[in-house]
């Protein structure tokens, strides 16, 4: 059995109201297309498009609101369904009055959802006759026209009588399409698994009852339900739990099932679609009575014209949708950043123009720009966050994933994620799901052992795949880790080998785990549709790679293996301190700036190959001479560099030898590949106040040529 788990940091039961805003949107919009649709309606030659665009935006509302306990909602929407679905598969004609009532159904439904975005404990509004006159068009019942009496003013026409036989019977229950079933579950490993069976029953109002059933196989387990929730609906709720094939549902006979009719819904569907109640959809809502009582009164209803009005009046007084987002195009978005950075470099501009003013003259002036300064930087940080989005959106979708490729293989596998919070530039989210959804595959099916593999081992025989997200300085690191097999270092050379890759026996660890990302590399023995072709890997790297980014790889052979994601927040503003060497000016990144101070020749050590360390508390580092790097001319002056700034990147840090610091500012980040050519060491350029251009150093890569 596969089976798969997912974890967020030990929480505890899942928490649907962090979706209510997105939902209210979505239906706002849902019920603005389908007003438009039906506005638009030629009754004489509707087409089945349009029919189906307003059936999806009915069934989309109603799928909502039951998942999120809007009761009312969905089951006025579900009666708005039925018509329609009638409708789409012409089994009615098309009539004026059926547009007049769904479009009074769309305003019925914009008033509960504000009720319910409002959070009002007020009594609803009764839609009972909006209700009746649904179910009797999708009868095919033509209400007939009002009888021209003094209150004609009634915003409800006057039904005809409706068919006896979809009358309910006095004393009958309103809630039909009761079922019993036996469900049995297994073989199981752990037959405690199935316990969530029942707890599902439990938390979920209204889906019915459970009870033990005795069952001779020990490896089974047996449930008795009644339930009116269809079998794809229970097997879906229990595939949380258990794997649908384990999962046997048979009727029960019934006296009370073979003769009560099916009589509460004129469609004769009691569950609107979904699992019955799931939560909040009552077997018997105040809606549906009085639905069914005004079926049966419906001739009293003509003595009492002016009640529609009255639930007119109160829905008129509720509270309206109120919309907190807006939907804007990207490219909107991007040119407002632009335009954000042209400020900060017109800024920049004018502070440094301002520094030769005498304070005691232009007081006004300094303090006017050091306001500029200051809003600058919180629009720049506004603007900026516009275009983050968190690592869920990212998380959100391996659970499924890794849940069908666990049942695939075999494999039983706990998913942990971590960092959801962490926030990334939306365009670095969307490149970066694929490299990651390449390595929790291979995670699953190259680390992640067999059960009794990892049984013999002294594992748990689930195994865990652990993803998380955090911010690290100027770098958001993102790690896939297992605890599976490993990687095996003689395999690998081996397989190396085989390809005619040159690696020496005595290359590191680091190094031979780099080779997994050659090309057309796989350890795999057998090629399945999973894994083993040696497509993959490759693509990861490349894809990071074209991110500024770096993948690093840490192995244990036997206890598992992490690979760690590095990309670089190089967003369009950042903030840097520039420095200068002779008559040139570089940015370094503020966030990998440790410190900075004054050095003298001697302390300053020539170790083999000419490598220079200096040592600073007890600690020495890499030194790098910024004009040797970038081969910067001296012009004959006699001036040295005696400034050193250590940066850190990557986990370990270094020394830049610079002639001065000239101050610490935000710089606009421009693409020099794409106005250029890609440069070492440099990960952009920016437009300085004075007009010049600057180059941005890549820190990371400054402290991997340290290291080789």
């Amino acid at each position: 059995m596969a089976d798969i788990h997912q974890e967020a940091g030990g929480g505890a039961d899942f928490d649907l109201s962090q979706f209510y805003q997105i939902f209210f949107e979505e239906a706002g919009e849902n019920l603005d297309q389908m007003e438009q649709i039906l506005l638009d309606l030629d009754l004489e030659s509707a087409q089945d498009e349009e029919l189906n665009g307003i059936f999806r935006c009915a069934h989309s509302i109603k799928g909502g609101a039951a998942t999120f306990g809007f009761a009312d909602v969905a089951e006025l929407t579900h009666h708005m369904e039925s018509l329609l679905d009638k409708l789409r598969r012409h089994e009615i004609t098309p009539v004026p009055q059926m547009v007049d009532v769904l479009l009074e159904s769309a305003d019925a439904s914009r008033v509960l959802l504000a009720r319910h975005q409002a959070g009002s404990q007020d009594e609803a509004p009764s839609y009972a006759g909006l209700v009746r006159r649904i179910s009797e068009l999708a009868s095919g019942v033509a209400l007939a026209e009002p009888e021209p009496t003094p209150v004609a003013v009634s915003p409800s026409p006057v039904p005809a009588p409706p068919p006896a036989e979809a009358v309910a019977a006095p004393g009958s229950p309103v809630p039909t399409g009761q079922r019993q079933l036996l469900v049995r579950i297994g073989p199981l490993e752990r037959v405690e698994s199935a316990d969530a069976i029942k707890e599902l029953f439990r938390d979920i109002a209204g889906l019915g009852t459970i009870a033990d059933q005795a069952v001779d196989d020990a490896s089974m387990r047996a449930f008795r339900v009644e339930t009116s929730s269809s079998d794809e609906d229970l097997l879906d709720l229990f595939a949380f739990h258990v794997a649908k094939e384990q999962v046997s549902i048979t009727p029960v006979a019934s006296s009370a099932q073979s003769s009560t009719p099916i009589a509460a819904h004129a469609d004769g569907d009691s569950t609107y679609g979904f699992f019955q109640d799931a939560p909040g959809l009552p077997g018997q809502s105040p809606m549906a009575g009085a639905a069914a009582a005004g079926q049966s009164v419906a001739k009293a209803e003509t003595n009492r014209p002016l009640a529609p009005k009255t639930a007119d009046a109160k829905a008129l007084a509720q509270p309206h949708m109120e919309s907190a987002t807006i939907r804007v195009a990207v490219s909107k978005v991007d040119q407002l950043i632009n335009l954000v950075g042209e400020l900060v470099i017109t800024q920049a501009m004018l502070a440094q123009n301002s520094q030769d003013l005498d304070a005691a003259v232009y007081q006004q002036l300094l303090a006017g720009l050091a306001d500029l300064d200051r809003n600058t930087r919180d629009l720049q940080e506004s603007v900026m966050s516009i275009r983050m989005i968190p690592m869920s959106i990212v998380f959100s979708r391996f659970p499924r994933m890794l849940r069908d490729l666990a049942n695939k293989l075999g494999k039983k596998v706990d998913l942990v994620t971590l960092g959801e919070a962490t926030e990334l530039d939306k365009g670095l989210v969307e490149k970066i799901t694929d490299p990651l959804t390449h390595l929790v595959r291979n995670s699953g099916d190259h680390g992640i052992e067999m059960p009794a593999d990892r049984l013999a081992k002294g594992k748990p025989e689930h195994g865990t795949i652990t993803l998380s997200a955090s911010h690290q300085g100027g770098s958001i690191v993102i790690e896939v880790k297992d605890d599976g097999r490993g990687l095996s270092r003689e395999k690998i050379l081996r397989k190396a080998h085989e390809r005619g890759i040159e690696v020496s026996e005595h290359a590191t660890d680091a190094e031979v785990w780099q080779l997994i990302f050659a090309p057309g590399f796989s350890t795999a023995d057998v090629v399945t549709d999973v894994s083993g072709r040696g497509v993959g890997l490759d693509v990861v790297k490349r894809n990071i790679a074209a991110l500024n980014g770096t993948v690093e790889v840490d192995s244990s052979e036997g206890y598992g293996m992490r690979v760690s994601v590095r990309l670089p927040l190089t967003l369009a503003i950042m903030d840097g301190m520039s420095v200068g060497v002779e008559d040139e000016v570089y940015i370094l990144p503020l966030s990998s700036v440790v410190e900075s101070f004054q050095v003298k020749d001697d302390e300053v050590s020539t170790v083999a190959q000419g490598s220079r360390l200096v040592k600073v508390r007890d600690e020495y580092m890499p030194v790098i001479a910024m004009e040797k790097i970038f081969q910067v001319p001296r012009n004959g002056s006699e001036r040295s560099s005696t400034i050193m700034v250590v940066v850190e990147a990557d986990g370990s840090r270094v020394a830049l030898l610079v002639d001065e610091l000239l101050g610490q500012h935000q710089v606009v980040v421009k693409n020099l590949e794409s106005n250029y050519r890609k440069v070492p060491n440099v990960s952009g350029a920016t437009i300085l106040g004075d007009g010049r251009v600057a180059l941005i150093l890549d820190t990371g890569s400054l402290v991997r040529r340290a290291r080789h």
